[in-house]
């Protein structure tokens, strides 16, 4: 199927509902600017979750965005404060609509949280500035609320804390159960979700713009195989969170591997090792109070460094199964939050990373159109001009990436109801399907041809 369009026409994509019953055959014109009015004051309400799919003002809400984890550093420097405003600026040019960022940087350079309970305001500030903006664009944030890993503190700093307070710790897996430790958690959960944002004057747990909150990232617990010290965290601390705010979303923040819950189902997990990290994919997202679930793909980091066939063979079967689990045994959106392609993996090609990205776009979209649990996904990671001593090979940069800004563009208009106004002329363009030929220099310049690619 091919649609052509013989002029050059400033577009702009408008949220529309998609689903199984309704692909959009009949999708009303939008007469001229009328949209844009429509748009700016569609209220700016809570993300709500409705059985497997994720709901705004009572309409399904589908998107593509992205991970950039470092926008708090970035925002409390007056000299890179303008790089986060820039990029909430870039995102919506293809159609992206969600943030993954951290909520956190604990005992570090330019810390948040300085020591337990202790914070710098003039970072805490930065944060404050960074949802703000994202607010301005319409972009939704998940806030990550600590590390697995040690970048940016994470729960080895934790470790070291309770050291220092005289606690009997050692592994950094006593994070999870050291009653000490749990307390500085919660310390630090209570303490951003009851933050008044000193740029809007609302509270955190009460603003739209947070998407969800996140218990944290990559959440691991290779002590524990069984999973059962890593499973007791989440119950105690997704049921913290929702006695603190019940409002917003929460999701654990895992990568997807499988665990002892299911052993049908070890046989998708990308490596052996895998199955002894104690996270556990479909237990740990059946804990009261969680509401989606979360996936990770890295091939590269999993599989093998060089990029290959058997990669893509990977991403088929990760995105299926976990797709269907997410539909028949949690019945809660599932939303892919990290996922990626590194430049300096050997054998990089942009086209090995074009293929990585469309069949995680076709994954949610052919899940989409059925009334499926697949919602979004979360690039890693979306970056502007002039970051590049940022880019850890997975960086994506719009203006040297138009493969990639064509494929984000087209998926966005398709996830979002595929409405895309004219503007200046009295007609709408409906797309049903479709990859585009080339988006123009990210200026929202639309030519060329569409095809059918499924």
């Amino acid at each position: 199927m091919e649609f052509k369009l013989v002029m050059l026409v400033t577009v702009l994509l408008l949220p529309a509902m998609i689903g199984a019953d309704n692909h959009r055959e009949n999708v009303p014109a939008i007469e001229t600017d009328e949209g844009l009015s429509e748009l700016a004051d569609e209220p700016w309400t809570m993300v709500r979750r409705n059985g497997v799919q994720f709901t705004v003002n009572g309409t399904p809400f589908y998107f593509n965005g992205f991970n950039t984890y470092w926008l708090m550093v970035f925002a409390a420097d007056q000299s890179t404060r303008g790089k986060v405003s820039e990029l909430f600026q870039l995102a919506p040019t293809v159609g992206l609509t969600v943030c993954r960022t951290w909520a956190f940087n604990d005992g570090q350079w330019r810390a948040l949280q300085k020591s337990p309970s202790v914070y710098d305001e003039d970072v805490f500030k930065a944060l404050d500035f960074v949802v703000s903006e994202a607010k301005k664009n319409k972009i939704r944030v998940i806030l990550s609320l600590v590390n697995n890993w040690s970048d940016y503190g994470g729960k080895q700093q934790y470790v070291k804390w309770g050291k220092d307070a005289g606690c009997n710790v050692s592994s950094d897996d006593d994070f999870y159960t050291d009653p000490t430790l749990r307390t500085y958690y919660k310390n630090h959960v209570k303490t951003v979700l009851n933050r008044v944002n000193t740029y809007t004057n609302v509270t955190y747990k009460d603003d739209p713009t947070i998407f969800a909150w996140e218990l944290m990232n990559e959440a691991r617990c290779p002590s524990d195989p069984s999973g059962d010290k890593l499973q007791g965290w989440i119950q105690e601390m997704a049921a913290y969170v929702k006695s603190i705010d019940p409002n917003h979303l929460l999701e654990v923040g895992l990568e997807g591997f499988y665990g002892p819950s299911t052993p049908d189902r070890d046989q998708f997990n990308p490596n052996s090792y895998s199955t002894q990290v104690g996270t556990d994919f479909v237990r740990n997202h059946q804990v009261l109070g969680i509401d989606f679930a979360s996936v990770h793909i890295y091939a590269d980091s999993w599989i093998s460094p060089a990029v290959s066939n058997a990669h893509l063979d990977f991403y088929s079967s990760w995105l299926q199964s976990h797709i269907e689990d997410a539909d028949n045994k949690l019945g809660m959106p599932i939303v892919f939050t990290e996922f990626g392609v590194s430049t300096k993996d050997p054998g990089y090609n942009s086209s090995f990373r074009d293929a990585t990205y469309k069949m995680v776009f076709k994954s949610i979209i052919e899940s989409a159109k059925r009334g499926g649990s697949a919602a979004g996904s979360l690039m890693w990671q979306l970056c502007p001009d002039g970051t590049d001593y940022m880019n850890d090979g997975y960086s994506v940069v719009l203006s040297k990436s138009p493969s990639i800004s064509d494929i984000l563009a087209l998926t966005s208009a398709r996830l979002q109801g595929d409405r895309i106004v004219v503007v200046g002329l009295s007609a709408s363009v409906v797309v049903d399907g479709v990859i585009g030929d080339r988006l123009l220099s990210g200026m929202g310049l639309w030519a060329g041809t569409w095809s059918d690619e499924r």
